[in-house]
């Protein structure tokens, strides 16, 4: 027994779609067979069926209806699956043998451009990663509105530069070369993106070189990006993909913007998690960030481009002084403000729009979402023209309302068109001769046969008679037996029935020919015509993309004036003065959690003679919160925001850096206290004197003296070798004698005492603390009486044993340095380092490895300390 031709035809179209699960068109249904209907069952949770498969047996079946797939499709993707939709590409009516098909399209998590997968507010990303040496290169598409970016990353801090840029594109699909797929594979559950393997082919120069003609035009070739042996193959290697799967122009795709990392504030995955900018680390959603607040935006593209300003923050004083320039002439005119939210209010994500146009896959209520989008940019213009502000009248200048799409549009689709092209009603009235006539057929054909039917029983007397259609003789005049002699000798014979005969005349054959084929004929002249109209609309795609741009700047800048206004925010100055001084600052989301009036304002300063700021205080009395709005205020300037305080003067700030919160790394295998010291070294190896700092509670993850120990390391180091601004927060009192050192300075929160309770005063202020109100705070957190009062006793004889223990003196900690690394113990432990493949030790093993070490220079320590404080 031989297979069918339908399932020859499926197998090796399946042959070719391996990686993907492949969407099969029959009928009203997509089916899937196999093994993709074994997944698809259980994802979906559709039935499982089967189908005779000849030789193979009862094969597996699962289907979903066509009108419903992209919802189907969309929940394969965000499972992480390739869809292949396998379509019919001609009429089965006209077919001979078996019907043609052939996958149109490759659906994959970073190449969704329909949206209904997609969120609103954030990019769709696709990424391409390539290696040469130890530096690399990064290209990112985001497929759903044509942006495409691409930055190489210097070799000194590329892999780490690389998993910062990834966890901020958050890309939902990353391809990479076949030969270090496995490398890469292994920081995957570090994003939750695909990881697809090409071949190394796909990224060598020639090839790379070629793809990037095709698509860009001969003059890329002399583009720095293209030229340059990193970022060329990268984006070379990430257009093959794109016209692999998408088989078809996206000319939508029109230009590369190359970037530095460099040119932005610099901003590590564990900053952006730790002030929560755009995901909060309860639940990864928007409530509880920065975003959150600062983000009224009345477009998705705005919403975009605003996220994108939060995550990278500019460095050049003249760019954030034209956004506050903006912002300001927004923020004091109340009328210009509602007038511009009003019609940014009525715009579509004009950049999806502009890209599902040039991809072919816009219907006709897609081309009214943009005619009724460019009515309201038109709108834009004119209020911007009200206005003398510089950076605003710029942006009414790169308002280009395309009024020729508008009026095109406006002329020729009905404002009630269907979602499907292929049903008919999308042509107005009057656009089209022949669609017009077609339609009076269609709409008038059964009017005529009512009245054709009256006029033949009063011309032949034959009260009986009627007109009536059936597929094989088309229309007919059916009389009855009684009444043939009364039949007119015009009259054809066409069919003999048992009690009657039916007939027609060339005035009905004639007829027949116009109505019958009408309907067919005005559904093929509406969808050609839709076709003819979304073509010349996807020739103006750079005006719309350059609109949408513009747009969404002036949305940006407008939600933050609304911002400004709703929460009390006020400009700060910003220079490349090296200071950071705010007074009366708060943090920008605890203020609207605790509702108007409730936040304590608090002053900040670091400059050259207070550079390093320790805070003490008891857990609760705010020390966090004062040193993440510090931070977040710093960020805010630096993006062109006004800032929630009364004044702030910002010196620009290169890089912040974070230390907060305890966690895990289980996949990476990592203990809090290594994922604690992991980050410390990125601190101390990247930062600046330019950079701000946040370090709370340093040391906490390990024993008592041995964080003392580290955190009294990390000061000095940060004092005496960087010089950055540092706020740095610790219970380890012992450290408050470090002021000692330039540029350190004390500052503690402050706390009424009201007989045995405590009143957070969540001011932050000048001087030291000297107790930590532990039991305070446990009381405060609904602890059991009993343990509170237990927990007391133990404190009392612990005070009192440490005051008892009074430790013999120590020398200098220069006398200890020159006296142990001149012991022979000293230069063993020394040479062990040296000699010691740090890089190839798992994190125990290096633990495991520092404790032995530790423990033979605290030995030689000892016998050195005896041997100084022994009496002659």
């Amino acid at each position: 027994m031989s297979l069918t031709p339908m399932m020859e035809q499926y197998l090796r179209t399946k042959q070719e779609y391996e990686d993907a699960i492949l969407f099969f068109h029959l009928g009203d249904f997509y089916e899937m067979f196999f093994e993709d209907a074994e997944i698809a069952s259980r994802v979906l949770e559709i039935t499982l069926t089967g189908r005779d498969g000849g030789p193979l047996g009862r094969v597996p079946m699962c289907g979903v209806p066509c009108h419903a797939a992209n919802s189907y499709i969309a929940r394969l993707v965000e499972k992480g699956y390739k869809v292949a939709v396998c379509e019919q590409v001609e009429d089965p009516k006209s077919a001979k043998g078996i019907v043609h098909r052939e996958v149109t399209r490759v659906v994959t998590p970073g190449t969704v451009i329909e949206g209904q997968f997609l969120d609103d507010k954030a990019n769709n990303y696709l990424c391409a990663l390539y290696r040469g040496g130890d530096a690399w290169a990064l290209a990112a598409a985001d497929v759903s509105t044509g942006e495409l970016l691409v930055t190489a990353l210097p070799e000194a801090e590329s892999k780490g530069a690389v998993l910062d840029e990834l966890l901020r594109l958050a890309p939902r699909e990353i391809l990479v070369p076949e030969s270090m797929a496995s490398e890469l594979t292994a920081q995957a559950l570090l994003f939750p993106a695909v990881i697809t393997p090409r071949p190394d082919s796909v990224f060598a120069s020639d090839a790379a070189m070629d793809v990037i003609e095709r698509q860009f035009g001969e003059a890329a070739r002399r583009e720095p990006w293209a030229r340059h042996p990193l970022t060329g193959p990268a984006v070379g290697g990430l257009i093959a993909y794109l016209a692999e799967t998408q088989k078809r122009p996206l000319s939508h795709i029109r230009t590369v913007r190359q970037y530095a990392t460099g040119q932005y504030m610099v901003l590590d995955a564990a900053t952006r998690r730790n002030l929560e900018l755009t995901n909060s680390i309860a639940d990864g959603s928007r409530k509880g960030t920065l975003l959150s607040v600062l983000d009224n935006t009345e477009t998705a593209m705005g919403g975009r481009l605003l996220k994108n300003w939060i995550e990278q923050p500019l460095l050049d004083p003249r760019r954030i002084a034209e956004r506050q320039g903006a912002l300001a002439a927004i923020a004091d005119n109340a009328l210009l403000r509602e007038s511009l939210r009003a019609s940014l209010r009525r715009i579509y994500d004009l950049e999806r729009l502009a890209a599902r146009v040039a991809y072919g896959s816009a219907n006709a209520r897609d081309l009214l979402a943009l005619k009724n989008s460019l009515s309201a940019t038109a709108e834009l213009k004119e209020i911007l023209k009200q206005t003398d502000e510089p950076f605003l009248n710029g942006l009414e200048r790169s308002l280009d309302p395309c009024a020729d799409v508008r009026e095109l549009i406006q002329q020729a689709i009905d404002e009630d068109a269907p979602v499907t092209i292929r049903d008919g009603g999308l042509i107005k009235a009057g656009f089209d001769a022949e669609v017009d006539q077609l339609r009076s057929l269609a709409r008038d054909g059964k009017e005529w046969l009512c009245s054709f039917e009256a006029r033949e029983r009063e011309r032949t007397g034959i009260r009986s008679l009627k007109v009536g259609y059936n597929r094989v003789f088309g229309y007919y005049i059916e009389v009855t037996r009684a009444n043939l002699d009364l039949v007119p000798e015009s009259y054809i014979r066409r069919q003999t029935l048992a009690n009657a005969e039916r007939f027609v005349t060339p005035e009905l054959k004639e007829y027949e020919d116009k109505i019958l084929g009408a309907q067919d004929r005005l559904l093929e002249r509406e969808y050609h015509l839709f076709l003819d109209i979304r073509e010349r609309v996807s020739n103006e795609v750079g005006r719309l993309q350059q609109l949408a741009a513009s747009v969404a700047c002036l949305d940006a800048l407008n939600a933050l004036a609304v911002a400004a206004v709703r929460h009390g925010f006020r400009a700060p100055q910003v220079d490349e003065e090296d200071r950071i001084e705010i007074k009366a600052g708060r943090h920008p989301v605890v203020e609207q959690a605790l509702g108007a009036g409730a936040f304590v304002p608090n002053d900040a300063l670091l400059n050259a003679e207070q550079r390093l700021v320790l805070i003490t205080g008891p857990n609760m009395a705010g020390k966090s919160t004062y040193m993440r709005q510090v931070a977040l205020i710093v960020l805010m300037a630096q993006i062109g925001s006004f800032v929630p305080a009364e004044s702030a003067r910002i010196g620009v700030v290169d890089r912040i850096f974070t230390r907060i919160g305890a966690s895990d790394d289980l996949a990476g295998g990592a203990s809090t206290f290594m994922v604690e010291m992991r980050e410390c070294r990125t601190i101390v190896k990247n930062a600046t004197s330019r950079s701000l700092i946040i370090m709370d509670e340093v040391g906490r993850g390990t024993s008592t003296f041995d964080g003392m120990s580290l955190a009294r390391a990390l000061v000095e180091y940060i004092a005496e070798r960087i010089g950055a601004k540092t706020l740095f927060s610790t219970h380890y009192h012992e450290l408050t004698d470090l002021e000692s050192l330039p540029g350190v300075v004390n500052y503690t929160t402050t706390v009424a005492e009201d007989g045995e309770g405590i009143v957070f005063l969540h001011k932050v202020v000048p001087g030291k603390s000297n107790r930590s109100y532990g039991l305070h705070v446990a009381r405060l957190a609904g602890l059991p009486e009993e343990i509170l009062q237990r927990a007391a006793a133990v404190l009392i004889e612990l005070e009192s044993e440490k005051k008892a223990a009074v430790p013999a003196p120590k020398p200098p900690v220069q006398v200890l340095q020159m006296e142990l690394f001149g012991s022979p113990e000293a230069h063993s432990v020394l040479e062990q380092v040296r000699r010691a493949n740090i890089m190839g030790m798992t994190p125990l093993e290096a633990i495991n490895q520092i404790y032995g070490w530790q423990r033979m220079l605290l030995s030689e320590s000892d016998k050195k300390h005896t041997k100084v404080g022994r009496k002659p």
